[in-house]
């Protein structure tokens, strides 16, 4: 199902306006003393990078400390980056890097959330509007503003309309949408309706995008291939589609349940990076 996500009821543009890479994210670090970061973090060896940034070594501890205890279905822990330096965000940036998944999610206020994951699963980098200090690194299987914005910016209630002409499978895929969606819990499977294999005709996927609507979230996941997951306007349900290397739907699916697996990070990726953050504060700083 193709949709043209936008950011919430009554918002004017399309989430595909904002940017979601890591330039984005370092937009509010790009004056002269961050530009500079770069160029004096190669000439330090690792005593030097240790006395020169102690708030990020101080992080960097206290990240490897929450993601070696981190489970997927836990809690997720926040650390402020507030009180770093421009050399010291520069440290952390180059540290975490960017890994696979990338997107945005629109908030009450009209704020837009750009997250982004580290090259260490489960460590994620969140910025709320263009605002520095309201830069933050998040642990857990997918940043909780995710989750808030599935739940508080969209609707329980699934209004099905009659079908309009030319409709062939539309009306009983909508009415297993909506008893799915309203029936599905925390801890229940995912329910995947597949439109690769299901018949739907254009008629059919026309009007199944007007009543689902468009919801508040949009994530990339860059693995094995692209894989774009939208949140619909309709509460716990949401559009995974796969994609080949030129860009056309190979997969095409929605699912009825909570933020999709392919978005989140499992309890063996938190055990697999907190055993190479350990190796990266090694190489850094001994």
């Amino acid at each position: 199902m193709k949709a043209g996500i936008s950011l919430a009821q009554g918002a004017e543009h399309p989430l595909s306006v904002f940017p979601t890479g890591a330039e984005s994210l370092e937009a509010g670090h790009s004056g002269p003393t961050a530009a500079a970061a770069p160029a004096k973090l190669a000439s330090l060896d690792g005593v030097e990078l240790a006395r020169n940034c102690p708030n990020a070594v101080a992080l960097l501890s206290n990240l490897a400390a929450a993601v070696a205890g981190q489970k997927s279905a836990a809690q997720t822990q926040l650390f402020k980056l507030a009180t770093l330096s421009d050399l010291e965000r520069k440290l952390i940036a180059d540290i975490l890097g960017t890994g696979e998944i990338a997107g945005v999610a629109a908030l009450p206020d009209g704020s837009v959330a750009r997250i982004e994951e580290s090259v260490l699963a489960g460590i994620w980098r969140v910025c709320i509007g263009s605002d520095p200090a309201q830069e933050y690194i998040e642990v857990g299987a997918v940043p909780q503003i995710v989750r808030r914005a599935a739940s508080d910016l969209t609707s329980t209630n699934l209004t099905i309309n009659a079908a309009p002409e030319g409709a062939m499978n539309v009306l009983p895929v909508l009415a297993e949408i909506r008893e799915r969606a309203l029936a599905w819990r925390p801890g229940m499977c995912a329910h995947v309706i597949n439109f690769t294999l299901l018949p739907m005709n254009p008629v059919d996927q026309a009007f199944l995008q007007q009543s689902v609507g468009n919801g508040p979230i949009l994530l990339t996941s860059r693995g094995y291939g692209t894989c774009r997951v939208h949140a619909t306007g309709i509460r716990n349900v949401w559009s995974v589609q796969f994609f080949n290397s030129t860009d056309s739907v190979i997969l095409d699916t929605l699912e009825v349940g909570g933020v999709p697996i392919v978005a989140l990070a499992a309890d063996e990726d938190f055990e697999d990076s907190a055993e190479r953050m350990q190796e990266i504060i090694e190489a850094y700083f001994e």
